[in-house]
């Protein structure tokens, strides 16, 4: 028979419960941004950080953390969180090895986006 671990699941499950306690009621304020049904298609996120050639979203939120909340026909279906500046220092590195790409969107084409294929937000290519 297998010991159980469920001690140790338990306080570590309460370690994070606190964490993100802390992020929704304490001091942490959080920019949340919302990705429309094209993701599906696309297998992109899409980050603002220029607009009319000023910086923007990503770029210029105070922020502690960044949410990006992924849905379908409005559902959400899942969401990511970062710390923002873990998130820039991520996209940094994924435009520098060609693993995103900077693009011109929006409404008029005034806006500066990173396109990022979701999969990469989630795998250890960028660590």
């Amino acid at each position: 028979m297998t010991p159980s671990n469920f001690d140790i699941d338990l306080q570590f499950g309460k370690i994070y419960e606190d964490k993100v306690r802390d992020i929704f009621e304490g001091d942490g304020s959080i920019e949340v941004k919302t990705e429309r049904d094209i993701w599906v298609t696309t297998g992109n996120m899409v980050l603002e950080i220029r607009h009319n050639g000023n910086l923007s979203g990503l770029s210029s939120t105070n922020a502690k953390w960044w949410m990006h909340v992924f849905t379908i026909d409005g559902d959400v279906k899942f969401s990511i969180m970062f710390k923002v500046e873990t998130l820039k220092k991520y996209v940094k590195k994924l435009i520098g090895m060609n693993m995103a790409k900077i693009v011109t969107g929006g409404d008029d084409d005034k806006s500066e986006l990173v396109l990022i294929p979701v999969k990469y937000m989630v795998s250890k290519a960028w660590i």
